[in-house]
């Protein structure tokens, strides 16, 4: 068993459109904010709170990358899994400050858009839950997550046509 873990998921609407960076390597970095907000109600008065957290996300993985460039937009609502990772940097002012990042490495995280097809802000024609884990494969594999229109219909005929008499039970 590994000594430690550093994963990170979040469901939560972006911030801000996705801000595409290239690195002096020549890799591209997408960087946006997602918001996360907890609900509840005050057991003494009744009323309803909230309270948002903020999360800077930054993506090397080309593919998760792209996605998030053309289909993603601020208020978009979206499931991420990466890793957080912080980084020390000098302020405009000189001082020296710490960010913490949830970051989706160039061969892991997961990048799923949970709007509907015209959701958000209505800008986007996309098939929710595109999504990468591990350099595996691009989309979705299990026939339960695919959509109405990836599943295939059924054969025509009477359902006793469809059904095999040899199965013993």
């Amino acid at each position: 068993m590994a000594g430690s873990v550093n994963k990170v998921i979040l469901i939560g609407n972006l911030g801000r459109d996705p801000e595409v960076r290239t690195l002096p390597s020549g890799d591209r970095v997408v960087s946006f904010s997602v918001a996360t907000t907890e609900s509840w109600r005050d057991k003494n008065t009744g009323e309803r709170k909230d309270r948002t957290e903020w999360h800077n996300v930054s993506i090397f993985n080309e593919n998760l990358g792209k996605i998030a460039e053309q289909y993603c937009r601020k208020g978009s609502k979206i499931y991420i899994e990466g890793q957080l990772q912080t980084r020390e940097y000098t302020d405009k002012d000189g001082n020296q400050r710490k960010a913490t990042d949830v970051v989706l490495q160039r061969f892991r995280g997961e990048l799923t858009l949970l709007d509907s097809k015209g959701g958000g802000r209505g800008e986007g024609d996309y098939d929710s839950g595109y999504s990468q884990s591990g350099g595996g494969s691009f989309g979705r594999s299990s026939p339960m997550e695919r959509g109405p229109a990836e599943r295939r219909p059924a054969p025509a005929g009477k359902l006793s046509d469809q059904l095999d008499d040899d199965i013993p039970f």
